[in-house]
């Protein structure tokens, strides 16, 4: 009988929690705000906590999952009328890339690194920062990416460097600082990188925030403020 009921009251939480979630609407399933994550891990856990004890009535689970949607419902109501407070709920977007240069500030206030930008623009398809024209931090984490046009990118033909190896873009210095392994895998040294900044007019590593270079030649060089 503790199983068969164990089984009914699953079934029952499911079709609640379900329901739920399809009352706060379609946006919760495509997209997550930190706001919409908080009320679904709530939510969440109250179907767990019904389930574990089966003391415990449905309805203080009911109760408190009702009460949710409400409270949601009634902001993202409010917050269709004022920008102001779906801001402070939803966050806004931020330029991570912008003209084709990395704003940095941007990055550092929101805690996002090289590492991640990478990984990305590598989901959108993208292997060459030096493609793009705008990235855009979504609040919902998600990396909008907008390439540069072709007919505007530097011909890689005008590159007069040649380099061994073929893959993705190498990245040479990060935050000032040199990568030798991507360095050994060109079969370059540091003192042939130093030449090529040289002249294109940068005189010291630390003066650059983020470097790459892929095997076409094709060099993406963002400066230091």
């Amino acid at each position: 009988m503790d199983m068969l009921a164990l089984f009914f009251r699953t079934v029952l939480v499911y079709f609640i929690v379900f329901l739920t979630l399809r009352i706060m609407g379609k946006r919760e399933i495509g997209k997550l705000s930190l706001f919409d994550l908080v009320i679904s891990i709530m939510i969440a856990e109250i179907a767990v906590f019904v389930l574990e004890d089966m003391g415990k009535p449905l309805v203080e689970g009911i109760v408190p999952m009702v009460t949710l949607v409400v409270i949601q419902m009634f902001i993202a109501y409010v917050s269709l009328k004022n920008e102001k407070l779906r801001r402070i709920f939803e966050g806004r977007p931020a330029l991570v890339i912008q003209n084709g240069k990395l704003n940095r500030e941007v990055m550092k206030r929101h805690r996002y690194n090289l590492d991640d930008l990478l990984l990305q623009l590598r989901q959108n398809k993208i292997v060459d920062v030096a493609d793009v024209e705008f990235a855009i931090l979504e609040p919902s984490g998600k990396l909008t990416v907008v390439e540069k046009d072709a007919a505007n990118s530097q011909p890689a033909a005008k590159q007069q460097v040649k380099i061994r190896y073929e893959g993705l873009p190498l990245p040479l210095i990060m935050d000032g600082k040199v990568q030798d392994d991507s360095l050994e895998k060109l079969g370059k040294t540091r003192f042939w990188l130093k030449s090529e900044l040289q002249s294109k007019g940068i005189q010291d590593f630390k003066d650059i925030f983020f470097c790459t270079i892929d095997h076409r030649g094709k060099w993406f060089i963002d400066k230091k403020r």
